[in-house]
């Protein structure tokens, strides 16, 4: 194969010929497993849609009982469900990760669509504001403002709000390892969901995901009602969806 530590023209043909092939078949790889996770983001949008017209309809079918509250727990786990699902930008080489994904913000004239969970700036029963999970109802182009639910169900109200006070959440998570800039940062001020519940305060990113796999938690210094500081350890992957 070799003459004076030199690869003849014949094996370096048919190395060439190899990487070729292994080229082509990773290309063909990469192009199915696009094609699979298109195909679960379409069938995830259409479990949404219907979620949402069972909703609509329950509201106005007075035919039927209420529905019972969910419990504090059930929604807990649900929560944190979806934050570990949230799917991975995986984009071509060469693209950027986009707008919603990790710390990067929604566009300027982006608007939220019913069902998409966003931070909400609403007033509390005793006057002052705070930051809640929320669910998009609708969204009116003449008026400029959201209905929102509150996504906790023991106290559920519907809110009339202003885009200013309506922050869309994260849609995608951001790869560590190839799409470092689109995370948060150390020591970068963020709202943060406060755990076990569905208000946001304010936090400080201590340490950011060092991988997509594996147990790499987000650590969040987190304000808590009595303006202390104090730590708060978000499973994998929670940190990044609820903030």
């Amino acid at each position: 194969m070799q003459t004076e530590n030199k690869i003849s023209p014949y094996y370096r043909t048919k190395l060439r010929g190899l990487y070729t092939t292994a080229k082509a078949d990773a290309e063909a790889e990469c192009n199915i497993l696009r094609k699979a996770l298109d195909k679960i983001a379409e069938i995830k949008s259409l479990l949404e849609e219907r979620r949402i017209a069972a909703k609509i309809a329950g509201l106005y079918n007075d035919s039927e009982p209420p529905r019972k509250t969910m419990r504090r727990g059930v929604l807990m786990t649900l929560l944190q469900q979806s934050a570990m699902t949230l799917p991975l930008w995986i984009g071509k080489p060469g693209d950027k990760p986009p707008p919603l994904c990790g710390a990067i913000p929604a566009a300027s004239d982006y608007v939220a669509k019913p069902g998409d969970k966003v931070a909400a700036r609403v007033k509390a029963v005793d006057g002052d504001e705070q930051w809640i999970l929320a669910e998009v109802v609708s969204y009116s182009h003449a008026t400029n403002k959201y209905e929102v639910d509150d996504i906790d169900e023991e106290g559920k109200e519907r809110h009339t709000l202003s885009r200013r006070r309506i922050i869309p959440l994260p849609q995608w998570k951001a790869n560590p390892e190839t799409d470092p800039e689109a995370l948060f940062q150390k020591d970068q001020l963020v709202l943060a969901l406060y755990p076990q519940t569905t208000c946001f305060y304010r936090a400080l990113i201590h340490t950011p995901p060092q991988r997509v796999r594996g147990s790499s938690p987000l650590r969040a210094l987190i304000r808590d009602w009595l303006g202390a500081w104090g730590w708060a350890l978000a499973p994998q992957g929670v940190g990044g969806r609820w903030l």
